[in-house]
């Protein structure tokens, strides 16, 4: 691998690579994209000798890949981290290949790709994925449930003025508006957690889609990345799509209040997403593939996940690995302090402890 350091920027990849077809793109094209991003002229002559840790994966952790990497320069100027936002699916492709030092998304991975790739899954930090929506003359709250939200998705229910909708939204003057679907392309994380929940709470959606981060949309348009969900859904009346909840805070779009498994509804904060969690890991906190939708609890916000790092349980690289576990060892103590500054929510720290007495096996 090249030594060299990187700034800590925005892990976008360029245009062409975004809107084009080529997520399944070849390990050359990754890396080739990664040493085009960097500026060799500007380095500093005695910092080219720092080693680079590349992740690559979901657009979703992606604000909170970008602020561990400006903080951890701080504390080991001798190792950089550089994250690509490729889309979780081909994150896991990349790292199972032996691309790069991680991968990181929102999928559980598969069997196959455990043992053929030597992978491991470790929870980074936990996220909401929350219905946004655009109804300019509709000020109060919007209540939806999984039923609906899969009717939604599925095409069955077309317009907001909708029986089932109103049913929810008592005293919500709902308007006679098409509903305009937004979803994700294939290969996404937010597609993975999206369609778990809807799997869980309705037959007809685990029927025809089932949990994938690549569903067979029957209705709608694609937008690339959760930026880009937010530009459409804000762009269009009428519409509705699925984002992480910290781009939503920060895009000032609206969310939708979801029914959990107690028969509450709620929004996605950092509390409720925590309390779903604790439902499904506490007291014993060692299930760091678990799902965590629909998860029990008056207080639990039903599409929680983990966001997690896909990491290779050994090396050859004895430097790399050393210095990827120290990068993770940080990330589980000293580095929990950034997630709630990101608008994530932070992993409790009776699973962080677990989780950082795993990253010592890895070798």
């Amino acid at each position: 691998m090249v030594r060299m350091q990187v700034s800590a920027v925005s892990g976008e990849l360029p245009s062409p690579y975004r809107k084009s077809q080529s997520w399944l793109m070849s390990s050359f094209v990754v890396l080739a994209v990664l040493f085009s991003a960097l500026n060799f002229s500007s380095l500093p002559a005695g910092a080219q000798s720092a080693l680079v840790l590349v992740g690559s994966g979901s657009s979703v952790p992606a604000p909170l890949y970008n602020r561990w990497a400006q903080e951890y320069a701080k504390r080991n100027s001798h190792v950089q981290l550089r994250y690509l936002t490729i889309g979780t699916s081909e994150g896991i492709k990349q790292i199972s290949h032996g691309v790069g030092d991680f991968g990181a998304g929102e999928a559980k991975l598969t069997d196959k790709e455990r043992k053929e790739g030597s992978l491991t899954e470790l929870p980074a930090v936990l996220i909401g994925i929350v219905p946004i929506y655009n109804l300019p003359d509709v000020h109060q709250e919007l209540r939806l449930s999984g039923e609906v939200l899969a009717e939604i998705f599925l095409g069955d229910i077309k317009t907001w003025d909708s029986p089932s909708i109103a049913k929810l939204n008592p005293g919500v003057t709902l308007p006679s508006l098409r509903i305009q679907v937004v979803n994700r392309p294939p290969g996404k994380g937010s597609n993975y957690v999206f369609s778990d929940f809807l799997s869980k709470v309705s037959s007809k959606f685990r029927t025809q889609i089932g949990v994938t981060a690549s569903p067979a949309w029957p209705v709608g348009e694609p937008a690339e990345r959760s930026a880009d969900m937010i530009e459409r859904v804000k762009g269009e009346a009428g519409s509705i799509g699925f984002v992480e909840s910290q781009y939503a805070a920060k895009g000032n779009v609206s969310t939708v209040a979801v029914l959990n498994a107690a028969g509450k509804f709620v929004r996605a904060s950092a509390d409720t997403i925590a309390a779903a969690c604790h439902a499904v890991e506490a007291p014993q906190w060692n299930s760091f593939a678990a799902s965590l939708t629909n998860a029990s609890g008056a207080d639990s916000f039903p599409i929680t996940s983990f966001s997690w790092v896909y990491v290779r349980a050994s090396s050859n690289d004895v430097a790399r690995m050393a210095a990827l576990r120290d990068l993770l060892d940080w990330i589980y103590s000293d580095g929990q302090q950034f997630p709630a500054e990101e608008g994530y929510s932070e992993l409790p720290q009776p699973l962080r402890v677990a989780v950082k007495r795993k990253v010592q096996d890895l070798h």
